[in-house]
């Protein structure tokens, strides 16, 4: 029996198999969880849709993050199939690719308003609307970057993006913790992905990450998985408003 049996989960933000969000989902299925799907649009669409019923899941619903209509109506949709979920995955990013090149100063101020509101504000917006479903508590979990924290070349304003993220994260611990439910982070080291192809230089920054870290290799997205797993699961009870480092280790080092 797996230690998600009975527990059902939302998954926002599979882009495709390589995906952080798509790991985490094999890896609830294979200890037991019924699984949900969303999809940004008709693009993502065509990936997800395959992957999702790849592995038995029929809740896979279009959810475009910036509408509080579409997050309203995702929600009521699972509710009316499921009546509860015990688990909300967050994997969601986004900035404009050429913020993710060059010097901060060229951020523009539409291009920050809409990383902040998919990559930072939907997470407010999702529980918002998974409260009235989590009745038994349950357990919230967004994908950070350290570049939240620290200066990574060309990470720009998706720094600044994660850094909201990792706050909301707290505030919202606190906020929904009396009912039971509980907020954390797990912020991964750089993997190579859909999301990650988009910012200038990554390369380089794994290849860093790989001679510095503690175990002085990258991570990979099953690794990720494994502490989605523990952060959905009642192992981590206890552990709320938490950013959760996967990355090797590279965290601790200064120099």
């Amino acid at each position: 029996m797996g230690i998600l049996q009975g527990k059902k989960a939302v998954i926002f933000g599979v882009a495709n198999e390589k995906s952080i969000a798509w790991a985490v989902a094999e890896a609830f299925k294979r200890e037991g969880a019924e699984l949900a799907f969303t999809y940004a649009n008709e693009t993502v669409a065509k990936r997800v849709i395959p992957l999702a019923e790849s592995i038995g899941s029929t809740l896979i619903l279009p959810c475009d993050v910036r509408s509080d209509d579409e997050v309203r109506d995702t929600f009521a949709r699972i509710g009316e199939a499921w009546g509860g979920i015990d688990c909300l995955v967050h994997s969601i990013a986004f900035a404009n690719r050429e913020e993710l090149k060059g010097s901060f100063l060229n951020t523009s101020r539409e291009g920050f308003a809409m990383a902040l509101d998919i990559s930072a504000y939907s997470l407010i917006a999702l529980v918002k609307e998974a409260m009235p479903l989590m009745k038994e508590g349950g357990s919230v979990m967004a994908m950070t970057y350290y570049g939240g924290q620290k200066v990574f070349p060309n990470y720009n304003v998706m720094g600044v993006a994660k850094a909201a993220l990792e706050m909301s994260v707290r505030y919202l611990a606190e906020t929904v913790g009396p009912e039971g439910v509980r907020v954390n982070a797990i912020s991964a080291g750089p993997i190579k992905t859909l999301a990650s192809a988009g910012v200038g230089g990554f390369n380089q920054i794994a290849g860093h990450v790989a001679e510095k870290a503690p175990l002085r290799r990258n991570i990979t997205q099953e690794e990720v998985a494994g502490a989605a797993l523990y952060l959905a699961s009642d192992l981590s009870r206890g552990v709320t408003g938490e950013v959760h480092f996967v990355d090797c280790g590279y965290n601790i080092i200064g120099l």
